[in-house]
């Protein structure tokens, strides 16, 4: 079970560069034209993609976090 625990936290730390990555690369390709437009006008295409982005790593970045509780609490069983 801690084997599997392990390898998913790999797994969803994987997760969170990549997105974090893609939101990078999104972020650098936003051109000025969207910057500079009305705010009236709601957010961009890419303002939005990369919220998504921003997301997607929190997420990724939680359940990693939780696997590594789960493999610490079995590998640290409590003494009574």
């Amino acid at each position: 079970m801690q084997t599997i625990l392990a390898i998913l936290v790999v797994v969803f730390a994987i997760g969170a560069l990549v997105a974090l990555v893609r939101g990078i690369v999104i972020f650098l390709r936003t051109k000025d034209e969207e910057l500079r437009r009305d705010p009236s006008e709601g957010p961009s295409q890419s303002s939005l993609r990369q919220n998504n982005m921003m997301w997607r790593r929190i997420q990724f970045q939680a359940l990693a976090v939780i696997a590594a509780v789960l493999v610490l609490l079995l590998a640290h069983p409590h003494s009574s």
